[in-house]
Formats: structure tokens, C-alpha cells, sequence
């Protein structure tokens, strides 16, 4: 069957856009993640950028003013808080070195056997080694790219701004291309935007809430290398079934076997009715509850997300897999077809 001229012309003009799509895909990839991040940052600050600019009512000072907002309290105090926490995990990689593991087992495993002891000794000191090792080659990396990074970031604060000045006209366009009905458009914005907030504000600056208790906690106490345990602490904050514990907990321990049991008791009490609490508060008031994101989906998503996307993976890498689940759930109720189909 011999195609018509209206088809060839469908066909090609499919083909040009693929062609330009894959063009413009190729042209953005070494930037795609610092897009992303943009993107994100302007979701996170959207609701403080409407309050401002119905004070100031012009988009582009607002905009701007964000940027410097972002810039003030995210990307400075960074050129600052970088070399100390550099210089305190090279701190903390000579105490380490220095760390009688073996002991340390023997007076926590007293009536194991000493094959057992000797093979825990040598993992321990394999796995502090390999993390040292992983962390040394990842801030390598960072200075012999810092001009590229600095690019990214730049990027980052590009995309930031024109993702606020022009959102309504992002909008508009999105909805404009959208191949889903109306109707059922509206809903998947609105599943979106819940699930997207329970995880940016829910585990993300939860966490970060999180991290900065125990930061907090850790400075009252005088633990040492306070700063690099707080950013540690921060990281682990966000991940669900973790928790700043991961932290803490080691740090109790340690102030026991260094005889600070007073310190070691009102440390621990902090962190168990204050630090650990803050995510049983906050959260309620944060995350929908009728998003119903499992847990396990998050973690994996954060973790999966992290080997994938870096750091962008904590937020991408749990959105990625709600999203997909959202729609496979359509598709197990029979109601996929319905959100591409024209309205009746």
C-alpha cells in the first residue's frame, strides 16, 4: 500500500524531531545533572519566590534576589566549610591509622574466639581503609575539576533563575505538549507534586534539619571533627530506616570507652529525645500521607540514585521510581489507556 503525501510528510517530520531531539540531547548531557539540579532548587524555592514577588512585583529582581539568596546561604558558606572538612577527614584518617582495632574488639567480644577476633580486626581496618581511600579519590577529583564544577554551578544558578522568572510560562507549555487528558492531567500534577514534596521536604530537608540538631549537639558536647560528623550525619539523616543514629551512636560509644560516661549519657539522651524525635514531628506536618511512598522504594531510589546521578540521586532516584510505580499502578487498574485517550 502506497503511502500518501500527508503520511511521507508525518514520517519526515517524526524523523527531523528525532534527530533534533537526540542533537539536543547530546549537546546538553555534560550539563543535564546541573539542569536538574536548577530545576530542583527552583521547585524547592518556588513558594518563597510567589511570597516575594508579591511584594516586589517584577519578576526578574525577584528572580534575581533568589539567586542571591541561593548563593548567600547554599554556595558561599561551601568555598568556606570545604577546606575545613578536607582537612578534618585527612584529621580523622590519621586517628583512624591510629586506632587499636584489635583491642577494641577483644574488650567488645571478650569471650569470642581469637580467629574470630583477628578476621573482624582485619575487616574493620579493610573497610576504614577502603572508605578513606574512596574519599581521598573523590576530593582529588573534585580540585582537578573544580573549573568544571565551577561551570556546573554556574549552570545551576542560570537555570535556577529562568526556572523562576518564566514558570508560568513553563507551565503553560508543559500542559500544551502534555498527551494526557485534561482531566486526568490535573490528578497526575497533583500525584506529582505530592510525591515530589514528600520526598524533597520530607527526607531531604528533614534531613538536613536533622543533621544540623546533631551538629548542634555535637558542638554543645566538644566532640572533635564536629563539622565533617555533622555533614556525615546529614547524609545518613535522609535515608529512610537509617537516620542520624548511624552517627551519633559511634560517637556515644567512643566518649564510653575514652571513660566520658557523663558526657557519653546526656550526649545520648540528646540525640535519642531531641535529635531522633525531629523526624517524628516534622514529618507529619511535611509529607502527605496520601502519597504512600514506602519507605524501601526511597532508600533504594536514594542508593540506586547516588551510584547513577551522584548526589542529585538522593532526590532523582526515589522520583524516578515513584513515578514509574504510580503509572504501573494505572496500568494494573486498567486505567492507563483512560489518561491518553480524549476526553469524553
Amino acid at each position: 500500500m502506497a503511502l500518501s503525501n500527508k503520511d511521507i510528510r508525518r514520517i519526515f517530520v517524526s524523523v527531523i524531531l528525532l534527530m533534533l531531539g537526540i542533537a539536543a540531547f547530546m549537546i546538553i548531557r555534560p550539563i543535564v545533572m546541573s539542569i536538574f539540579g536548577g530545576l530542583i532548587l527552583a521547585y524547592i524555592f518556588s513558594p518563597i519566590y510567589k511570597r516575594v514577588y508579591r511584594v516586589i512585583r517584577e519578576r526578574n529582581t525577584t528572580a534575581i534576589l533568589m539567586c542571591a539568596i541561593v548563593f548567600t546561604i547554599i554556595l558561599l558558606p561551601l568555598w568556606f566549610i570545604i577546606p575545613v572538612i578536607v582537612q578534618q577527614i585527612f584529621d580523622l584518617f590519621n586517628m583512624s591509622q591510629n586506632i587499636d582495632f584489635s583491642t577494641i574488639i577483644k574488650n567488645l567480644f571478650p569471650s569470642s574466639q581469637p580467629d574470630f577476633q583477628e578476621k573482624l580486626t582485619t575487616i574493620v581496618i579493610q573497610f576504614t581503609g577502603n572508605m578513606a581511600s574512596s574519599i581521598f579519590s573523590y576530593l582529588i577529583s573534585l580540585l582537578q575539576n573544580l573549573p568544571t564544577l565551577v561551570l556546573n554551578l554556574a549552570v545551576v544558578l542560570f537555570v535556577f533563575f529562568f526556572a523562576l522568572r518564566d514558570q508560568e510560562s513553563l507551565k503553560e507549555f508543559i500542559s500544551g505538549i502534555s498527551p494526557f487528558r485534561k482531566d486526568k492531567e490535573t490528578v497526575l500534577v497533583t500525584r506529582f507534586k505530592d510525591i515530589t514534596s514528600s520526598i524533597i521536604y520530607g527526607y531531604i530537608i528533614v534531613g538536613i534539619i536533622q543533621g544540623l540538631a546533631l551538629g548542634l549537639g555535637l558542638l554543645i558536647f566538644g566532640v572533635p571533627k564536629a563539622l565533617t560528623l555533622t555533614i556525615f550525619g546529614t547524609f545518613a539523616s535522609m535515608l529512610p530506616m537509617i537516620g542520624p543514629w548511624f552517627i551519633w551512636v559511634p560517637v556515644v560509644v567512643g566518649m564510653l570507652i575514652a571513660g566520658k560516661v557523663g558526657f557519653a549519657i546526656a550526649f545520648g539522651i540528646y540525640c535519642l529525645f531531641f535529635v531522633s524525635t525531629i523526624d517524628n514531628i516534622l514529618r507529619p506536618y511535611i509529607v502527605s500521607r496520601k502519597t504512600g511512598i514506602s519507605s524501601v522504594v526511597v532508600l533504594v531510589g536514594m542508593i540506586g540514585g547516588l551510584f547513577v546521578f551522584n548526589i542529585l540521586g538522593l532526590i532523582l532516584g526515589p522520583l524516578i521510581l515513584a513515578y514509574l510505580i504510580l503509572f504501573l499502578k494505572a496500568y494494573k487498574d486498567g486505567t492507563l489507556s483512560d489518561m491518553f485517550s480524549p476526553a469524553e
